[in-house]
């Protein structure tokens, strides 16, 4: 039953809770990674963190600084952990807002979970929350920037891409090919350098027999397309949306098949040497992107009983580590906000 009137103190009651008893069935979120190879100590637990924001929920959602939105997560995002052994695998920040509002904060360590791991962990969390258990599941610096797409723009982004390889082009692929090209045209690489776009393609459903949604672990294979940036100014978005089909088509099942067997951990490291580790070494002049789109993980229904977050991203500026951030903000008075789900370094789309 939902209750959207619900006092700070008994949502975090209520969460730490339902925490305790998802872990009962994802236990490896509560363990910790032994010499780089497996998980164990799984009464360790998750670090679990409260936190007071003198302002209201309304005010901080206007235009937030990206810089502000690290202070709501439990630890600095992909920072450096000397102490790997001692990492937890995830870790929670619940930040309580003057007016009522709730922003909850989480590092995911990406040693074992991906997009769609993070999602089941959420979705049991949420589902364990509002009582619904049928539905639970037994050092560089970089900038973050927000870049919001109205359904006009992305329609007419789609109607570019359209071409004799590519006849219904998807929101991804359009927004993909304009963030790429624009990185092209505005970089200042020499014309031998390249351009490569790293997409991050789901195993689960092309596996045989196909794995459940909620499989844990890091279950995604990159595929790669490159391009030249001599031939930048003259590509159409159709043609960079072609080569993507292509790269993700290369990523099937039958592809799938020639990595089972005893054999198989030496052809993943092959098939990391030949698409990633080549590329670098050939080509001094390489401008990489990696796009990953979370629209379909479903973070913005995870409903732990007050309703839908309102917004729904990841972390504002970072630097190097192992961590993924994920933040979810919940309103519970009658105040309505934008929603607002940023899409790794790609798109916002409402």
């Amino acid at each position: 039953m939902r209750n959207t009137h619900l006092k700070g103190a008994q949502i975090s009651t209520q969460l730490k809770e339902s925490l305790s008893k998802t872990l009962d069935h994802l236990y490896p979120f509560a363990g910790r990674v032994r010499d780089n190879l497996i998980i164990n100590d799984y009464d360790e637990g998750v670090p679990y963190i409260e936190t007071r924001v003198n302002t209201h929920l309304f005010e901080f959602l206007q235009n937030p600084p990206m810089e502000l939105l690290d202070q709501c997560l439990p630890y600095p995002p992909l920072s450096y952990q000397p102490n790997s052994d001692q990492v937890p695998q995830a870790a929670v920040q619940l930040n309580i807002f003057d007016c009522g509002g709730i922003a909850l904060g989480l590092c995911l360590s990406h040693k074992i979970i991906d997009g769609a791991t993070a999602s089941g962990f959420l979705r049991s969390w949420a589902a364990n929350s509002r009582g619904a258990c049928h539905e639970a599941v037994t050092e560089a610096n970089s900038k973050t920037r927000r870049f919001v797409f109205d359904a006009k723009a992305i329609a007419s982004l789609r109607s570019e891409c359209k071409g004799e390889r590519v006849s219904n082009p998807t929101r991804i692929e359009a927004l993909s090919a304009f963030i790429l090209k624009s990185a092209m045209l505005a970089s200042r690489s020499t014309a031998n350098s390249r351009f490569v776009l790293h997409q991050a393609v789901n195993l689960r459903r092309l596996t045989e027999p196909r794995l459940s949604t909620y499989t844990v672990g890091n279950l995604f294979l990159f595929a790669s397309a490159a391009y030249n940036m001599e031939h930048a100014a003259e590509m159409g978005l159709h043609e960079l949306v072609a080569r993507m089909k292509q790269a993700v088509g290369s990523i099937n099942r039958e592809y799938l098949k020639t990595l089972h067997g005893d054999e198989s951990f030496p052809k993943v490291c092959e098939y990391i040497k030949k698409k990633k580790m080549e590329e670098v070494s050939t080509h001094k002049n390489l401008n990489a992107i990696i796009s990953s789109s979370w629209l379909k993980f479903g973070f913005n229904e995870v409903d732990f009983g007050w309703g839908n977050p309102i917004w729904s991203g990841i972390s504002g500026e970072f630097g190097v580590g192992e961590k993924s951030v994920f933040y979810s903000f919940y309103k519970t008075f009658r105040i309505t906000l934008i929603q607002y789900i940023r899409i790794c370094n790609l798109e916002t789309i409402p």
